[in-house]
């Protein structure tokens, strides 16, 4: 099944045909867009952070591949690199609509102004929220990034579009008193579904975050403060 929608191809990074975790409660396939300018050390996807003229993938391969997929899958998630990064994002975005899909998006909020643009157009969205806002360079090794992620998670907020915010946490990179600072801001702003996620080693090339020792982190005591500040909250472990 070929599309009419002929907007400027998306740069399509890779591909995920099935997945039951990048979607709550959707059997979704997942694509990846090539290009992120932050540097975070736990990255998974770090071939995507280049914004490479090559495309693995070629746009209208993939959604002649979704055509042939309605009825089989229930959504397609947009993720990254940053998806957002992609002028073409809404009209991919569009084209898979047209196609019958529910949508999702995984961003970091590094371009608040077309995340804004384009909540209007998605189903769910995940905010990945790196650290408190004022000690974002920490973690992306880029100034003054804190405040792009703060104005995403307010535009999220605003937009009554389902979300989820997650914190990827690492002893090293963010210690528990960080960690508790950040979620009680959080649920000052109205979050109300969180989710801290555990750093895993396995598909990090960061040598230094990969040899600390993780034993004990995050404590008890930490996630019994974190859970009580949200109505949903939720810890993923490797």
């Amino acid at each position: 099944m070929r599309t009419a929608f002929r907007l400027k191809a998306l740069n399509v990074g890779g591909m995920t045909p099935f997945s039951a975790t990048d979607y709550p409660g959707q059997l979704a396939a997942v694509i990846f867009v090539q290009g992120c300018p932050w540097r975070c050390g736990y990255c998974h996807n770090p071939h995507l952070k280049p914004r490479l003229g090559a495309r693995p993938i070629a746009w209208q391969q993939v959604l002649d591949w979704l055509g042939r997929r309605v009825g089989l899958i229930d959504a397609v998630v947009f993720s990254g690199g940053e998806p957002s990064i992609d002028p073409a994002l809404a009209g991919a975005i569009g084209a898979v609509r047209k196609l019958g899909f529910d949508i999702g998006l995984h961003t970091a909020g590094i371009y608040p102004k077309r995340l804004a643009e384009i909540l209007p157009l998605l189903d769910w969205v995940g905010l990945d929220i790196k650290a408190p806002f004022a000690h974002y360079e920490r973690i992306t090794q880029i100034a003054a990034s804190g405040a792009q992620a703060l104005a995403a998670a307010e535009a999220i907020l605003a937009s009554g579009v389902n979300y989820e915010f997650r914190t990827t946490i690492h002893p090293a990179l963010l210690p528990e008193a960080d960690v508790l600072a950040q979620a009680q801001g959080l649920a000052r702003m109205g979050v109300q579904n969180y989710v801290l996620q555990i750093f895993r080693a396995q598909g990090s090339g960061d040598a230094a975050l990969n040899s600390v020792a993780m034993a004990g982190y995050p404590s008890a005591q930490l996630l019994r403060q974190v859970a009580q500040l949200f109505p949903h909250f939720t810890l993923r472990r490797a």
